[in-house]
């Protein structure tokens, strides 16, 4: 029988699988924009693809999970996400990079569904105990550890096919370890069709909340590395140190995230997250030198921490709805910050600069904080607050 312990060791390590698969891609990034010969401009364009493949397959996620359970969804999901990375490293030209990238952004959002309703399976097990912020820490760790690797290849000079080849093989590998102790899924219910309907306002506060956070997650992701070579001029050995950077202090925020909310609250949680994506990104944008950009990335990697495990949390707990349509419809708004992002980065660089497309996405960042303007501020909770009644 699969224990708790158990059940929270394996969907821990998909939720590593994931952050190491994407940081893998997001890594190398500045070498695949060299060796396609690609503009900023075009670079972001190029980017749009995965974000479309990711908000496509949202709905067929939600769907997937609610019909299957997440167990049975988590596993196919992991392995695509897995077995299409070395297509990206492949790609000879950016039309077939563009159809990896589609690919490989509808197997991690398949995943991103079905492992965070893996995770509430699990928090079911533990009671009062919070432990959601731990998952996204690992996705994090991996995060770090994957720019870490990636650097350390750079620097060999071996290239991303070798690279990503090596990562898919060593992520199947732990999937097979780990599948037997996924917890068995409770939440699917009668099939409801896919999830194409309008969320409530709660769901789209939610949703915005995570939208303006993943645009800031997705330009550090997408962007870091241009901008430390764009930008800063960062040695070649020092490129992916603004990612890194990042990637370091996102995994200790989301590490430390369940302690913070439970003595601060969400709310406040969420607009402290506000502030330091803001001045993070201001600090870099205002004094690009090595040390000040990574001061400035270290913030924002603390700030944007804390606004993906919140929210998706709280939608998971929605009353009357399933977590897997509930994640899906907050994840559907939510992405299309990841949609939006890398090609409105792309252009306003090629308008005007690299460093006023990051100003822009600071602004971005501090609207997380007025979106959480009238909402309770509960140690476990996002909800409005009620209105007092008239008369």
């Amino acid at each position: 029988m699969t224990t708790p312990q158990r059940s929270r060791a394996a969907v821990s390590a998909l939720f590593f699988l994931s952050g190491l698969c994407f940081a893998s891609w997001a890594s190398r990034i500045p070498d695949i924009r060299l060796y396609l010969g690609l503009s900023e401009g075009q670079l972001g364009q190029l980017l749009l693809a995965m974000p479309v493949g990711s908000v496509a397959a949202l709905p067929l996620a939600g769907w997937l999970v609610d019909t299957y359970g997440s167990r049975r969804v988590v596993q196919i999901a992991a392995a695509m996400y897995a077995l299409s990375l070395p297509l990206l490293g492949w790609a000879p030209t950016a039309w077939t990079l563009a159809a990896g990238l589609v690919l490989f952004g509808s197997g991690g959002n398949l995943l991103n569904i079905s492992v965070n309703a893996q995770a509430l399976e699990v928090q079911k097990g533990y009671g009062e105990k919070v432990i959601m912020g731990s998952f996204h820490g690992l996705w994090s760790l991996a995060g770090f550890v994957g720019g870490v690797v990636g650097a350390w290849l750079v620097g060999w000079q071996q290239t991303p096919l070798v690279h990503f080849a090596g990562i898919s093989a060593a992520l199947v590998l732990l999937l097979l370890v780990v599948r037997g102790s996924l917890p068995q899924s409770t939440e699917h219910a009668e099939g409801t069709g896919l999830v194409l309907r309008m969320p409530d306002g709660y769901l789209l506060r939610l949703g915005l909340i995570a939208l303006f956070g993943l645009l800031c997650e997705g330009c550090m992701f997408d962007w870091s590395g241009v901008y430390f070579q764009q930008v800063v001029h960062a040695d070649k050995a020092w490129v992916t140190s603004g990612y890194v950077a990042f990637m370091s202090t996102m995994a200790l925020g989301r590490f430390g995230s369940d302690y913070l909310t439970s003595h601060l609250g969400v709310a406040r949680v969420l607009q402290l997250s506000s502030a330091l994506i803001c001045l993070g990104l201001l600090t870099a944008v205002l004094f690009p030198g090595l040390p000040t950009a990574l001061l400035g990335f270290l913030l924002v990697g603390f700030g944007t921490s804390s606004v993906i495990p919140l929210t998706y949390s709280a939608a998971g707990r929605v009353k009357g709805m399933s977590p897997g349509i509930a994640l899906a419809l907050v994840s559907t708004v939510g992405f299309f910050g990841f949609l939006a992002g890398p090609p409105l980065i792309g252009l306003l660089a090629q308008i005007s600069s690299l460093r006023l497309s990051f100003a822009f996405v600071a602004l971005m960042g501090a609207t997380i904080g007025l979106l959480t303007v009238g909402m309770s501020n509960s140690k476990e909770e996002l909800e409005p607050v009620p209105l007092p009644l008239e008369g």
